[in-house]
Protein backbone atom coordinates (compact mmCIF):
# COMPACT_ATOMS: atom_id res chain seq x y z
CA UNK A 1 0.00 0.00 0.00
CA UNK A 2 0.84 3.50 -0.47
CA UNK A 3 1.21 5.87 2.48
CA UNK A 4 2.24 9.09 3.74
CA UNK A 5 3.95 10.90 6.77
CA UNK A 6 3.19 14.40 7.53
CA UNK A 7 6.52 16.47 9.29
CA UNK A 8 8.68 19.24 9.87
CA UNK A 9 11.46 16.84 7.99
CA UNK A 10 12.06 14.67 5.05
CA UNK A 11 12.38 11.37 6.64
CA UNK A 12 14.16 8.69 4.14
CA UNK A 13 14.76 5.95 6.40
CA UNK A 14 12.09 5.63 9.23
CA UNK A 15 13.38 4.14 12.41
CA UNK A 16 12.10 2.04 14.97
CA UNK A 17 11.70 3.12 18.22
CA UNK A 18 11.52 6.89 17.62
CA UNK A 19 8.50 8.96 18.19
CA UNK A 20 6.47 10.33 21.17
CA UNK A 21 5.17 7.33 23.69
CA UNK A 22 1.75 9.34 24.68
CA UNK A 23 0.40 9.65 20.95
CA UNK A 24 -2.90 8.18 20.11
CA UNK A 25 -1.28 4.23 19.75
CA UNK A 26 1.69 4.88 21.27
CA UNK A 27 5.14 4.94 19.83
CA UNK A 28 5.28 4.50 16.27
CA UNK A 29 5.65 5.43 12.70
CA UNK A 30 1.86 7.32 12.11
CA UNK A 31 0.53 7.52 8.36
CA UNK A 32 -2.37 8.24 6.35
CA UNK A 33 -3.57 6.99 2.65
CA UNK A 34 -4.57 10.44 1.82
CA UNK A 35 -1.30 12.63 0.80
CA UNK A 36 -3.28 15.95 1.34
CA UNK A 37 -3.92 14.85 5.11
CA UNK A 38 -0.37 14.10 5.07
CA UNK A 39 0.42 17.37 4.46
CA UNK A 40 -1.83 19.49 7.00
CA UNK A 41 -0.76 17.20 9.69
CA UNK A 42 3.11 18.14 8.49
CA UNK A 43 2.44 22.18 9.02
CA UNK A 44 1.81 24.47 12.22
CA UNK A 45 2.15 27.80 13.43
CA UNK A 46 6.00 27.62 13.16
CA UNK A 47 6.24 26.80 9.53
CA UNK A 48 5.42 24.13 6.77
CA UNK A 49 7.02 20.72 6.24
CA UNK A 50 6.76 17.61 3.96
CA UNK A 51 4.74 15.14 3.02
CA UNK A 52 6.78 11.76 3.12
CA UNK A 53 5.63 9.21 0.80
CA UNK A 54 6.37 5.63 1.32
CA UNK A 55 5.08 2.06 -0.32
CA UNK A 56 4.39 -0.32 2.55
CA UNK A 57 5.04 -4.23 1.64
CA UNK A 58 2.27 -5.91 3.90
CA UNK A 59 3.55 -9.63 3.39
CA UNK A 60 3.95 -11.42 6.61
CA UNK A 61 2.78 -8.32 8.50
CA UNK A 62 -0.29 -8.77 11.23
CA UNK A 63 -2.79 -5.97 11.43
CA UNK A 64 -4.97 -4.91 14.22
CA UNK A 65 -7.77 -3.26 12.35
CA UNK A 66 -9.69 -0.96 15.02
CA UNK A 67 -12.55 -0.59 12.99
CA UNK A 68 -12.74 -4.14 12.26
CA UNK A 69 -15.75 -6.60 12.95
CA UNK A 70 -14.35 -7.85 16.09
CA UNK A 71 -14.03 -4.05 17.32
CA UNK A 72 -16.06 -1.49 18.40
CA UNK A 73 -15.98 2.20 19.40
CA UNK A 74 -14.98 1.17 22.77
CA UNK A 75 -11.57 -0.44 22.09
CA UNK A 76 -11.06 2.69 20.15
CA UNK A 77 -11.22 4.47 23.42
CA UNK A 78 -9.43 2.15 25.78
CA UNK A 79 -6.42 2.42 23.27
CA UNK A 80 -6.48 5.69 23.79
CA UNK A 81 -6.47 5.71 27.83
CA UNK A 82 -4.00 3.28 27.71
CA UNK A 83 -1.64 6.07 25.60
CA UNK A 84 -2.44 9.69 25.68
CA UNK A 85 -2.47 11.29 28.65
CA UNK A 86 -5.47 13.71 29.80
CA UNK A 87 -6.99 15.28 32.86
CA UNK A 88 -10.91 13.40 34.07
CA UNK A 89 -13.02 16.69 34.73
CA UNK A 90 -15.39 14.48 37.45
CA UNK A 91 -15.82 10.82 39.06
CA UNK A 92 -18.23 9.68 36.43
CA UNK A 93 -15.42 10.15 33.69
CA UNK A 94 -12.77 8.06 36.60
CA UNK A 95 -14.85 5.31 36.97
CA UNK A 96 -15.35 4.97 33.22
CA UNK A 97 -11.43 4.76 32.55
CA UNK A 98 -11.06 2.09 34.78
CA UNK A 99 -13.90 0.50 33.41
CA UNK A 100 -13.31 0.83 30.06
CA UNK A 101 -9.75 -0.47 30.26
CA UNK A 102 -10.82 -3.58 32.19
CA UNK A 103 -13.60 -4.74 30.22
CA UNK A 104 -12.38 -3.63 26.70
CA UNK A 105 -8.44 -4.53 26.44
CA UNK A 106 -6.91 -3.95 23.56
CA UNK A 107 -3.24 -6.13 22.97
CA UNK A 108 -0.81 -5.52 20.89
CA UNK A 109 1.10 -8.44 21.37
CA UNK A 110 2.90 -9.55 17.97
CA UNK A 111 0.73 -6.97 16.18
CA UNK A 112 2.90 -5.06 13.29
CA UNK A 113 0.25 -2.32 11.93
CA UNK A 114 -2.46 -0.64 14.11
CA UNK A 115 -5.22 1.19 11.73
CA UNK A 116 -7.65 3.30 13.39
CA UNK A 117 -8.94 6.66 14.09
CA UNK A 118 -7.33 9.62 14.21
CA UNK A 119 -7.82 11.47 17.12
CA UNK A 120 -7.12 15.21 16.13
CA UNK A 121 -8.11 17.67 18.90
CA UNK A 122 -11.61 17.58 18.49
CA UNK A 123 -12.19 14.03 18.19
CA UNK A 124 -10.39 13.80 21.23
CA UNK A 125 -12.68 16.13 22.60
CA UNK A 126 -15.37 13.95 21.55
CA UNK A 127 -14.24 10.98 23.51
CA UNK A 128 -13.73 12.44 26.35
CA UNK A 129 -17.61 14.48 26.17
CA UNK A 130 -18.81 10.82 25.88
CA UNK A 131 -16.64 9.35 28.86
CA UNK A 132 -18.40 12.12 31.09
CA UNK A 133 -21.69 11.09 30.25
CA UNK A 134 -22.42 13.73 27.30
CA UNK A 135 -22.89 11.98 24.52
CA UNK A 136 -23.87 8.39 23.81
CA UNK A 137 -22.46 5.68 21.89
CA UNK A 138 -24.02 5.90 18.78
CA UNK A 139 -23.54 9.73 19.14
CA UNK A 140 -19.99 9.29 19.23
CA UNK A 141 -19.68 6.87 16.36
CA UNK A 142 -22.01 9.57 14.45
CA UNK A 143 -19.25 12.45 15.41
CA UNK A 144 -16.19 10.05 14.34
CA UNK A 145 -16.92 10.65 10.95
CA UNK A 146 -16.90 14.30 10.94
CA UNK A 147 -13.39 16.20 9.44
CA UNK A 148 -13.06 13.10 6.95
CA UNK A 149 -9.66 12.32 8.69
CA UNK A 150 -10.19 8.55 7.68
CA UNK A 151 -7.83 6.40 9.12
CA UNK A 152 -4.41 6.36 10.61
CA UNK A 153 -2.21 3.69 9.73
CA UNK A 154 0.58 3.06 12.35
CA UNK A 155 3.91 1.02 12.64
CA UNK A 156 4.77 -0.24 15.49
CA UNK A 157 7.00 -3.52 14.86
CA UNK A 158 10.86 -3.56 13.82
CA UNK A 159 9.16 -6.37 10.92
CA UNK A 160 6.83 -3.23 10.06
CA UNK A 161 10.02 -0.58 9.45
CA UNK A 162 12.18 -3.16 7.30
CA UNK A 163 9.06 -3.47 5.07
CA UNK A 164 8.62 0.52 4.46
CA UNK A 165 10.30 1.69 1.04
CA UNK A 166 10.39 5.91 0.66
CA UNK A 167 9.41 7.05 -2.61
CA UNK A 168 9.98 10.47 -2.52
CA UNK A 169 8.10 13.57 -0.88
CA UNK A 170 6.05 16.25 -1.56
CA UNK A 171 5.69 20.23 -0.04
CA UNK A 172 3.80 21.28 2.16
CA UNK A 173 3.80 25.19 2.63
CA UNK A 174 2.20 26.27 5.49
CA UNK A 175 0.07 29.05 3.26
CA UNK A 176 -1.45 26.56 1.74
CA UNK A 177 -2.21 24.04 4.46
CA UNK A 178 -2.80 25.08 7.71
CA UNK A 179 -5.36 26.97 6.85
CA UNK A 180 -7.17 23.89 5.47
CA UNK A 181 -6.11 21.90 8.59
CA UNK A 182 -7.45 24.37 10.50
CA UNK A 183 -10.90 24.99 8.69
CA UNK A 184 -11.22 20.73 8.53
CA UNK A 185 -11.36 21.06 12.36
CA UNK A 186 -13.14 24.10 12.90
CA UNK A 187 -15.86 22.80 10.53
CA UNK A 188 -15.59 19.19 12.32
CA UNK A 189 -16.46 20.86 15.76
CA UNK A 190 -19.49 23.24 14.16
CA UNK A 191 -21.15 20.14 12.85
CA UNK A 192 -20.72 18.39 16.23
CA UNK A 193 -22.55 21.30 18.01
CA UNK A 194 -25.02 21.90 15.39
CA UNK A 195 -26.22 18.24 15.19
CA UNK A 196 -26.41 17.90 19.60
CA UNK A 197 -28.96 20.84 19.37
CA UNK A 198 -31.74 18.62 17.01
CA UNK A 199 -30.45 15.18 19.30
CA UNK A 200 -33.58 12.99 20.00
CA UNK A 201 -32.82 10.57 23.03
CA UNK A 202 -33.26 6.53 22.32
CA UNK A 203 -34.27 4.12 24.78
CA UNK A 204 -31.86 1.66 23.18
CA UNK A 205 -28.76 4.08 23.42
CA UNK A 206 -25.90 3.67 25.59
CA UNK A 207 -24.54 6.50 27.49
CA UNK A 208 -21.10 5.50 29.78
CA UNK A 209 -23.28 5.49 33.19
CA UNK A 210 -25.94 2.76 31.26
CA UNK A 211 -22.86 1.22 30.54
CA UNK A 212 -21.17 1.26 34.04
CA UNK A 213 -24.41 0.80 36.21
CA UNK A 214 -25.59 -2.65 33.23
CA UNK A 215 -22.12 -4.26 33.47
CA UNK A 216 -22.18 -3.69 29.52
CA UNK A 217 -18.78 -5.56 27.74
CA UNK A 218 -18.04 -6.11 24.29
CA UNK A 219 -20.33 -8.78 23.26
CA UNK A 220 -23.46 -6.14 23.42
CA UNK A 221 -25.02 -5.77 20.04
CA UNK A 222 -25.62 -2.22 20.63
CA UNK A 223 -22.25 -1.19 20.68
CA UNK A 224 -21.84 -2.98 16.96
Amino acid sequence: MIIYHGSKNIIEKPEYGKGKPYNDYGRGFYCTEFPELAKEWACDDEGGGYANKYELDLTGLKTLDLNGKDFCILHWISILLSNRRFTLDNDLAAQARTYILKNFPVSTEGIDIIKGYRADDSYFSYARDFLQNTISVKRLSQVMKLGNLGNQIVLISPKAFENIHFLGYEEAPQETHLPLRKKRDELARVAYLTNRQGIEFSTDDLYMIDIIRNGVNADDPRLQ
